[in-house]
């Protein structure tokens, strides 16, 4: 080993142990370690500049803003109570193949918030047994095609930065419907016994943890829960009282109220304005325009430096110009005041949100957004409709070869502009800065790593392994361990760490690169043990109120299947042979 890749491996090490203790936010680590290897001329800072010249990188990009017009169809919503009825497999199955379908195109966390809002409401089922199987189809539709996710982008990207051929629109499919079929299979099959049929007794799944304070000239002070009219209110229910720092629950009908005391209640968020009703009670988020106008709903995101902090430390208010009026935490029981719980990963806030909320270049960091505004999306159905109809002509004429895929997304996103279905403000606050640094970076680490031999010296170790093992072996290696590495970290993070690992195990066996990109593309998308790996899983955690316990439950299966499935066909439709 050189002194060059000591340093190139000292990097990698530091790479991992950054992203898995998720103190920073992965474009962050990934920026750092390629501008050090930049600083120690491992790249030129032309190479590492003409990296951001990617085609796979640019259409990550067009495509990603192309989706802030899509996301506002409600074609998707429309279509949800339709896909419920009737019994629970054939719901499910209808479910599936719909949020799959949709997810091979779309972007997986707008078709997954568009659809958790009306699962969680439709009372044909309960949301414990939609919300999971919903999410876990629109990750497995997004290796249905290469634009399915953005991590099936950002592995073609690494592949054209290594000089070779890129992947065409729908390569991944013949893999992709095997696991897809097999995996939802599964789910139709298991989860009827997997997934709690019912939410937690006397709990309905809409219930948010929000509070109100008694000020000193409210009509309540002095009365008694029962004859201030608290007892029997409909939706929300007063789940204790929290006076001088001491929690008083359950709460008594007798208990008499007193100024400065904190009612804590659950309940139904929409009905909300029946609290207002309530001389001297003021809820949180007051000062904003109330009640639903300007509600937005946020899931905490995995990196986010909220995490373990109140909302007291965090300085929420002016930091986002919103105010949190409402928690949620999964099944668990929430205690105490709002502004004194350390807010967790997970966790789901509802905002009252000022004018300036969307403006914050902080949003994407510390949140997964799940609802928004209702103007966000198109009051004229017909919008939707040409927006998707547009989409899917793009899409069809790369597919017959009549025009290039980045410049037929291009002129999509021209012609949404010229109709005024986005404004370049809007495109503005959604662009993927991130993902440009992860994959921008990601290139020059691939580009480093290839280049001084580290990739090469790696996958010699392994070699031992492999002539042991043989191919299949060596493919299961790789599959598995991006499959690990995805469950510990993001499905980007891993793509980008197993691919120049991968290349380099293909070229010192003599086979063909490709099974084993394919094998990294299909194991970052196989993320469905924790909450944690994914986005769109931490999204329905809480309002389908799940445990660490039933995402391993129910997602073990699942991931086994896919691995299973991933391993036989890979072969099959991508030989080992040059």
């Amino acid at each position: 080993m050189t002194l060059q890749q000591g340093a190139v491996f000292l990097g990698l090490a530091v790479l991992v142990v950054e992203l898995l203790r998720g103190r920073r936010a992965p474009a962050v680590v990934f920026a750092g370690v390629a501008f050090a290897f930049v600083l120690l001329d491992f790249v030129s800072v032309q190479e590492g500049l003409a990296q951001l010249a990617n085609p796979g990188l640019a259409t990550v990009v067009v495509l990603l803003l192309l989706s802030v017009v899509l996301d506002k169809s409600r074609l998707l919503e429309a279509m949800a109570e339709g896909l419920v009825r009737g019994p629970y497999r054939w719901a499910l199955t209808k479910l599936f193949a719909a949020t799959a379908l949709y997810s091979a195109f779309l972007n997986n966390t707008a078709v997954v918030a568009s659809l958790i809002g009306p699962l969680r409401t439709l009372r044909a089922h309960a949301p414990s047994r939609l919300l999971m199987p919903m999410c876990f189809a629109a990750s497995l539709g997004g290796i249905l095609t290469l634009i399915g996710t953005s991590t099936n982008l950002l592995v073609n990207s690494l592949l054209i930065g290594q000089g070779m051929t890129g992947l065409h629109i729908f390569d991944l499919f013949p893999v992709g419907i095997l696991i897809v079929l097999a995996c939802g299979v599964t789910m139709v099959l298991l989860y009827p016994h997997l997934l709690p049929a019912q939410p937690a007794v006397g709990e309905q799944p809409s219930d948010y943890f929000l509070e109100a304070t008694v000020q000193p000239t409210s009509t309540l002070v002095g009365r008694s829960v029962e004859a201030g009219g608290l007892r029997r209110l409909a939706h929300l229910f007063l789940a204790e009282i929290v006076r001088d720092g001491r929690v008083i629950a359950p709460v008594q009908p007798e208990q008499v109220i007193e100024s400065g005391d904190v009612l804590v209640f659950t309940g139904d968020l929409t009905r909300l304005d029946l609290l207002m009703r309530f001389d001297g009670l003021e809820t949180r988020g007051q000062h904003y325009r109330l009640p639903q106008d300007n509600l937005v709903e946020v899931v905490i995101a995995a990196n986010s430096p909220l995490a373990r902090r109140t909302l007291k430390q965090t300085d929420f208010r002016s930091r986002f110009d919103a105010a949190v009026i409402a928690i949620r935490r999964g099944s668990e029981r929430l205690r105490g005041p709002i502004a004194d719980l350390p807010l967790d990963v997970g966790d789901t806030l509802v905002l009252v949100v000022g004018s300036d909320f969307e403006k914050r270049n902080n949003l994407q960091r510390n949140f997964i957004i799940v609802t928004r505004h209702e103007v966000q999306k198109f009051t004229d159905p017909r919008k939707g409709l040409v927006a998707t109809a547009g989409f899917v002509a793009a899409v069809a004429l790369s597919a017959l070869g009549v025009i290039d895929f980045l410049k037929a997304l291009l002129l999509l996103l021209v012609l949404f502009l010229s109709l005024g279905f986005t404004r370049p403000n809007e495109l503005r606050r959604n662009m993927p800065y991130a993902i440009i640094v992860i994959i921008g970076a990601s290139l020059v680490i691939s580009q480093v790593m290839v280049q001084t031999g580290a990739a090469g010296l790696l996958a010699g170790a392994m070699l031992g392994a492999i002539h042991q093992l043989g191919p299949y072996g060596a493919l299961a290696m790789i599959l598995m361990g991006t499959w690990i590495l995805t469950e510990l970290m993001s499905n980007n993070a891993a793509a980008a760490l197993a691919f120049p690992v991968a290349i380099g195990v293909a070229q010192r066996a003599g086979l063909d690169p490709q099974p084993f990109v394919m094998a990294v593309l299909y194991g970052a998308s196989c993320s469905f043990l924790t909450p944690y790996g994914y986005q769109t899983n931490l999204m329905v955690m809480s309002p389908g109120r799940y445990t660490l316990r039933d995402f391993v439950r129910a997602g073990l299966p699942v991931a086994l299947v896919f691995q299973a499935v991933a391993l036989v066909s890979l072969p099959v439709f991508f030989p080992f042979g040059r």
